[in-house]
């Protein structure tokens, strides 16, 4: 078997692993054994309930909300050729906070349960016209990065300036809570709306493995070979938009999934972007499904949020990969 077939096989199970420890842990010290006969052949009992309405939808979602980023930010480092991209670099994860903050702050949140993450999502939608818009159908990869740039600062700009006008302190609360990123008090409502459009996006992203491969040519390589440019660059950026938006609509903001992971797993695949989308996928369902284990762990009796520890972890992490990658380069 190749090397990386044995990095998807070791993934896979890894993933597995870490989801059915996120069905277990949790404030009560239940057997492991009775916590999986509640879920599986439960009798509607409080245990059950916990463990299908609270506990799954929350591991479920750790998956998605994980798979998308780390796959988004793959395909944005291959697309780019540019190991620093990251998923928010077109603007969508800062448009899509935007729209979940006017949600909270009109109070729309309290009136209608999905309204939070719908509001995000129609952020996410607003600012991707507003990228083809400004970056244009044939603009390049620096155009595209300007713009989503921009977009991004706009969209902060009107989140703080939501922030400073609001008179109510529950609500500014509740919006800077929200946007350090959790997946608790989740339900399988949120896993109803996200799985479509992390479908979607899985079916618009992993095709382009081969694209991606050709770019590593250079653009005029990769025509020549047959990879239609104007295509792919749609393509990737509607795929990354539906999933980037997504995964902030049901968790708030997570950082530096999309950055990491990519950069751990490139020499596992020997560079290979196409190879990579896969194994970025797999590798960030993993490292949100432990660290949302690990804010249950860490600090039980308070409410540590899943973005904090993702950015704890995350920074210094990207600082030695930065910091080998130029004593390697040098």
């Amino acid at each position: 078997m190749t090397r990386y077939l044995w990095l998807m096989i070791g993934l896979t199970a890894g993933v597995a692993l870490l989801f059915v420890a996120s069905l277990l842990v949790g404030p009560a010290k239940i057997s492991p054994l009775v916590s999986l006969s509640a879920l599986i052949w439960g009798d509607s009992g409080p245990l059950t309930l916990v463990m299908r309405e609270i506990r799954l939808p929350r591991a479920l979602l750790g998956i998605m909300v994980g798979a998308s980023l780390g796959l988004c930010g793959a395909a944005m480092q291959g697309y780019l050729r540019n190991p620093l991209a990251e998923p928010g670099l077109i603007g969508v994860s800062g448009s899509a906070a935007l729209g979940a903050v006017i949600a909270i702050q009109t109070g729309l949140t309290a009136a209608f349960a999905l309204a939070l993450p719908l509001a995000a999502l129609a952020g996410a939608a607003v600012s991707v016209v507003l990228l083809f818009a400004l970056a244009g159908p044939r603009g390049g990869s620096l155009t595209l990065i300007l713009a989503g740039i921009a977009i991004s600062a706009l969209a902060g700009a009107f989140t703080a300036l939501v922030l400073s006008l609001s008179p109510n302190p529950f609500a500014a609360t509740e919006i800077v809570f929200w946007m350090m990123g959790s997946l608790a008090d989740r339900s399988f409502l949120h896993v109803t709306l996200a799985l479509p459009f992390i479908l979607l996006g899985l079916a618009l992203l992993l095709p382009l493995a081969r694209g991606l491969d050709t770019l590593t040519l250079g653009e005029d390589a990769a025509a020549a070979l047959g990879t239609h440019l104007l295509r792919l660059r749609l393509t990737l950026i509607s795929g990354v938009a539906v999933m980037v938006g997504t995964a902030t609509a049901v968790a708030g903001a997570v950082g530096f999934v999309g950055l990491v992971v990519p950069h751990l797993l490139r020499s596992a695949v020997g560079a290979r972007p196409g190879k990579l989308l896969a194994a970025s996928a797999l590798g960030g369902a993993a490292m949100v499904l432990a660290a949302d284990i690990a804010v249950r762990l860490i600090l039980p009796g308070r409410d540590l949020k899943l973005g904090v520890l993702t950015a704890i972890v995350g920074a210094p992490l990207f600082l030695h990969l930065v910091y080998r990658t130029r004593r390697d380069g040098g």
